[in-house]
């Protein structure tokens, strides 16, 4: 009889790989030095990233909201929230790899939909000091930090699914920049 192969549990660093695989399209360095602060392998950010893909695309799996819980576990913080007529809940995990952010999803509570899900500064956690351009590193801030530094900021669509971009005004005469983030942490001024 033929062994059945199994598969590890997909857990929070795997999670933390996938978000680094995306990031590697823009600062390979950084993500190279993650990794293996990590202790993982590039195999292994590899392997994370194509389970990650299959889960998200296979027919009948778990709902997103469920991806997120299978491998975050259960959430650190959980609120509910009202905007408008919208009544969603807001589900925030610790990130090892950034102690300062949280990972956030955002859900309806009828139906589970997740419209939003990126990393965000942890409560009580100091921000940048975003003043100038300058100021704007790979993964020095997330995108509510860099709008309100630089209002007034135009949300604009991403190059991926996990990407987002912020139309910006930079002091100083800098005029108006296009900053590009990936899971919600600046990656680069475009």
């Amino acid at each position: 009889m033929a062994a059945m192969a199994t598969t590890t549990p997909f857990g929070p660093l795997d999670f933390q790989l996938v978000l680094l695989r995306r990031m590697a399209d823009f600062h390979p360095g950084l993500v190279e030095d993650a990794r293996r602060e990590l202790g993982a392998s590039a195999a292994r950010m590899r392997e994370a990233n194509r389970r990650w893909q299959a889960m998200a695309h296979a027919s009948g799996g778990r709902s997103p909201l469920g991806r997120y819980r299978a491998a975050l576990g259960e959430p650190e913080h959980r609120e509910r929230r009202r905007t408008g007529d919208l009544e969603y809940e807001a589900l925030r995990w610790p990130v090892p790899l950034w102690p300062d952010l949280r990972f956030e999803v955002l859900s309806a509570t009828r139906g589970g939909g997740v419209w939003n899900a990126w990393l965000i500064r942890a409560p009580g956690a100091p921000g940048p000091g975003l003043r100038t351009a300058a100021d704007l590193t790979p993964w020095s801030c997330t995108v509510d930090e860099a709008a309100r530094a630089f209002p007034p900021a135009t949300p604009m669509q991403g190059s991926a699914p996990t990407r987002s971009q912020l139309a910006l005004t930079l002091p100083e005469g800098g005029g108006r920049a296009v900053a590009e983030f990936t899971w919600g942490l600046f990656q680069r001024l475009v």
